[in-house]
């Protein structure tokens, strides 16, 4: 290959809440040498934000209040490489917050407050700011529609909701350290999850989860890792070189 005709490209992968996507877009960035950007970790980091400021009781937000907070510049969300794990770990207003985003109890709030336009405004900036030099693997709901349209390379991920609870019931299972954790992850309560934020996602005013026009999709759903990595890298390298 003819390393001088390699351009720099962006990369937005955009899709359904459990597909894998972060797992898979921190692969293809680190296999390209890319900056990765999780924005669905930006969400939770401000959904974390929110339930810790009392701004969320039942499924309503004290929208206000958070407003004033978005508007007033308080919530920052930034990344920082953590060579233990070769992976970026997410971090509000100066504070590793990567395991705590990750709970069950952030899950069930992050399609609301997600849908808010205001926060939806304000982490589309600084997302769109992070990908001004380009060499960036970005992956969301809304990243090839609403943050990046002229991204190069947009793939669009699913798999049935039955297979992404699975996963997700496999993953927090792994991460549970005693019985107690376990007896309290309920499949049942991840899959009406699932459904619930594909609802959330794809009905919301503000960028909703929608296929972009352009965007190749991969449904993963009977997939191995290495398959969905071989395939994205292909798919990746290919525009890389047009």
């Amino acid at each position: 290959m003819d390393h001088t005709s390699i351009k720099k490209i962006i990369i937005a992968i955009d899709g359904h809440s459990s597909c894998g996507k972060s797992t898979m877009a921190k692969e293809l960035a680190r296999q390209l040498g890319y900056v990765y950007v999780d924005t669905g970790a930006m969400y939770r980091a401000v959904t974390l934000y929110a339930m810790r400021g009392d701004m969320i009781a039942q499924k309503e937000v004290k929208e206000n209040a958070l407003r004033k907070d978005v508007e007033d510049g308080k919530i920052q969300v930034s990344f920082k490489f953590n060579p233990e794990t070769g992976r970026p770990d997410t971090y509000l207003n100066g504070e590793r917050v990567e395991d705590e985003i990750r709970q069950m109890a952030v899950s069930s709030h992050v399609s609301v407050i997600a849908a808010l336009p205001f926060v939806r405004t304000m982490l589309t900036a600084q997302q769109k700011a992070m990908g001004e030099d380009k060499g960036i693997v970005m992956d969301g709901r809304d990243i090839g529609t609403a943050v990046f349209p002229n991204a190069e390379l947009k793939i669009f991920v699913t798999a049935s909701a039955k297979v992404r609870a699975q996963r997700r019931y496999d993953e927090l299972m792994k991460k549970a350290c005693t019985e107690e954790e376990r007896q309290a992850i309920n499949y049942d309560e991840i899959l009406d999850n699932v459904k619930q934020r594909d609802y959330i996602d794809s009905h919301r005013e503000t960028a909703p989860l929608r296929q972009a026009d352009d965007a190749l999709v991969l449904d993963n759903s009977n997939m191995t890792i290495p398959e969905q990595n071989a395939w994205l890298l292909e798919k990746a390298k290919a525009r890389m070189t047009e």
